[in-house]
């Protein structure tokens, strides 16, 4: 059974969320303020975050950075009534792994779900199938796929869910390029139109953690017309 914690300000939009997730056998936890929420995430340490955006006492982007400041490594799936990009894009820049805009479908809700899940299920098996503790060396750049740990020059990189799996797909097959669409299959384990710019944010993310030099890229390259691949050169 999976642990989820709702955050959310709205009894109608917990209730709702509540049957869905119960059909889908989790025990569920509430919080309808952002205080209320971190200090239930810290407590919990849920299989799935669900959180609002505008909440009473702090809202859903400190809360988010705040639980990932204290090492939750949960997933989060964030909710917002605002439609503006800047919204989605800052609440992934500060940690989530996904969003929906309200009012969003109860299907798309559920399929959103169920695709973590099942990433979760798959690392669990044996980490995106890979060997077992395999490591891989790129320079200065060290990934334990078994621990999931990732260091450069010595020093840990803290990365979220999402860009750890990302990062463990693109080195694992050096040279590859991906196409968006096809990485949000294989991260996200969904394929909706539109949604191309939830991977463009978490390589972002991704680069700003481990490349000396945004600008000119070592590990991740950009492949132009494609999508993305990892240096096969290092």
């Amino acid at each position: 059974m999976k642990n989820v914690l709702i955050i959310e300000d709205d009894l109608e939009i917990i209730h709702l969320l509540e049957i869905h997730l119960k059909d889908l056998h989790c025990d569920v936890s509430s919080a309808t303020s952002g205080v209320n929420g971190l200090q239930k995430a810290i407590e919990l340490r849920p299989d799935l975050i669900i959180l609002d955006i505008m909440l009473p006492e702090m809202d859903g982007i400190e809360v988010c950075q705040k639980i990932r400041a204290n090492n939750i490594k949960s997933p989060i799936i964030m909710l917002t009534a605002k439609s503006e990009e800047i919204d989605k894009v800052l609440g992934l820049e500060v940690g989530a792994d996904d969003y929906l805009t309200k009012p969003f479908s109860v299907r798309e809700f559920i399929a959103r779900v169920k695709a973590i899940f099942r990433r979760q299920k798959m690392t669990e098996k044996s980490g995106t199938n890979i060997a077992s503790h395999k490591i891989l060396q790129f320079e200065n750049l060290s990934i334990d796929i078994e621990m999931r740990k990732v260091m450069l020059s010595g020093q840990k990189v803290e990365l979220s869910p999402k860009e750890f799996e990302l990062l463990v797909l693109l080195s694992s097959n050096a040279g590859k390029s991906y196409d968006r669409t096809k990485l949000l299959n294989l991260i996200w384990g969904y394929d909706f139109k539109g949604y191309e710019h939830t991977v463009n944010s978490h390589i972002n993310r991704l680069r700003s953690k481990i490349e000396p030099d945004m600008g000119n890229p070592t590990f991740i390259l950009t492949t132009w017309g494609v999508g993305y691949k990892f240096n096969e050169e290092l």
